[in-house]
């Protein structure tokens, strides 16, 4: 990796963590020079703008929450173990998350929801990413006689982000790890109810 590479990517950590924590319109030129400790033009020597590099921050905050999910269920073989090692590194980024400031997909997507249509829309290319993974494991699921043929992938998908994002809001806004516990706990037991051939 060549120096102005290596640069790059220390900006787009840096500020990855700086817009999850502070989100986007909360934080400045000069807050992203801060954490960067580089100048203005050192900044923009690599972005064109503070949009350009939000976007590829984002980008780069959700490829490591990718890579987290991908090393939890790569190993598993049975479709209800692959989403429960999905839930299972949910509960550990919680406390631990690769990017400071908790779930960088619920942090842009509250934040852009009005405000930034282009940063919006990474939000929701990344839901749908995640959205397919869940769908295609229960398919699969399906298909190997693992999950009820009954089964309505993407309406599960729903539930189980929905309830999962919710429980990490819940849990960060009270500082207590139950709300999440209990919102895993619910589903596993509605995946054995349920969900399990």
């Amino acid at each position: 990796m060549s120096k102005g590479e290596e640069t790059k990517a220390k900006i787009l950590q840096q500020a990855a963590e700086l817009f999850n924590q502070q989100g986007y319109a909360g934080s400045s030129i000069s807050d992203i020079m801060r954490v960067t400790g580089l100048q203005k033009g050192g900044i923009y020597n690599h972005f064109s703008s503070k949009d350009e590099l939000a976007l590829q921050a984002f980008d780069y905050a959700i490829a490591q929450i990718k890579k987290l999910y991908k090393d939890a269920w790569g190993s598993k073989r049975h479709a209800i173990e692959r989403l429960q090692a999905i839930m299972g590194v949910f509960h550990r980024y919680i406390n631990h998350s690769p990017i400071k400031g908790g779930c960088p997909l619920l942090n842009t997507a509250i934040e852009s929801d009005d405000t930034h249509p282009a940063l919006r829309e990474r939000a929701q290319q990344a839901m749908n990413s995640w959205r397919e993974l869940i769908c295609l494991i229960i398919k699969k699921g399906i298909e190997r006689g693992e999950i009820r043929p009954t089964v309505n992938a993407d309406e599960f998908a729903t539930i189980m982000i929905a309830m999962l994002e919710g429980a990490v809001m819940m849990s960060k806004l009270y500082g207590d790890e139950i709300h999440l516990d209990r919102a895993i706990k619910h589903l596993n037991d509605y995946m054995s109810d349920n969900l399990q051939a």
